[in-house]
């Protein structure tokens, strides 16, 4: 009978048809790898190169491996994205890292709001180039606006305005108010540091990621789904931009009456 060989030591289709599919998986799995290295070397690719250069293959290559070795712990880039912003979100949650901004512990909902604003701002500058990311349309929940990609977040804010007294109506006024302002200032200020915002999301979302994502994890979130998923665009704009020129005629108020001078509009 004839009997295979290879001139590669190393060649895993070999070492499964002569030692079994266990010691070839051995062969191709990394030394030391893991999902959580992966997402920290991509949290560095995205810092060094920017998230428009990430691929699996320059993943791979910055990590020492082959990209195949990659996918047994992250199925593909909607994962390894999702897996990006779990991984620069967590500081938030995480008591123990040394952060000053742990939101889950929080004198009422304004202190909850201002931990997460200044929470997410620290992301936002330690990280620019991922923060587009952060801002981007959930894969599995495409109908949250303003999008966040991290549902995490989003049950948390809904969550904490809920327990607060909010009705679920006012809770996704509030959303949609301070993520458009909190996410659209932090947007302009990765850009002017030199972070690239580009549209890399997908507007119907990622049937793999609707798959495999229990929403049931995130109550307040499905409960508001039809509120989260309306288009008010329009109205929003015209409220903030009349509450923008009332702030004018405050600061022309104050002009008048100090020869001119003004306090800082930021």
């Amino acid at each position: 009978m004839p009997t295979a060989t290879s001139d590669d030591e190393r060649d895993p289709d070999l070492v499964a048809v002569q030692e079994g599919a266990g010691a070839a998986a051995e062969m191709t799995r990394p030394a030391g790898l893991d999902r959580d290295r992966i997402l920290r070397g991509a949290i560095d690719f995205i810092d060094e190169h920017g998230l428009a250069a990430l691929t699996m293959r320059r993943l791979g290559a910055s990590l020492g491996v082959e990209a195949m070795a990659l996918y047994r712990y992250v199925p593909g880039r909607e994962d390894l994205l999702d897996g990006v912003v779990d991984m620069v979100v967590e500081t938030l949650f995480d008591n123990d890292d040394g952060d000053d901004l742990y939101i889950e512990e929080h004198n009422g909902w304004q202190d909850y709001l201002m931990r997460l604003a200044h929470g997410i701002r620290r992301i936002a500058l330690g990280h620019p180039s991922v923060f587009p990311l952060v801002t981007s349309r959930p894969p599995a929940a495409p109908w949250v606006r303003p999008p966040l990609r991290s549902l995490r977040l989003v049950e948390s804010f809904l969550g904490t305005l809920s327990e607060a007294g909010f009705s679920d109506q006012a809770a996704v006024a509030a959303y949609r108010a301070y993520s458009s302002f909190l996410l659209g200032h932090l947007l302009l200020e990765v850009t002017q540091i030199g972070a690239q915002v580009s549209l890399l999301d997908q507007p119907e979302g990622d049937p793999e990621a609707q798959a495999n994502t229990d929403l049931t994890q995130y109550p307040n979130l499905m409960r508001t789904e039809s509120l989260l998923s309306l288009d008010k665009s329009a109205a929003e704009f015209e409220e903030a931009l009349e509450n923008l020129l009332d702030r004018l005629e405050r600061v022309l108020h104050e002009a008048k009456n100090r020869d001119g001078e003004v306090a800082d509009l930021a």
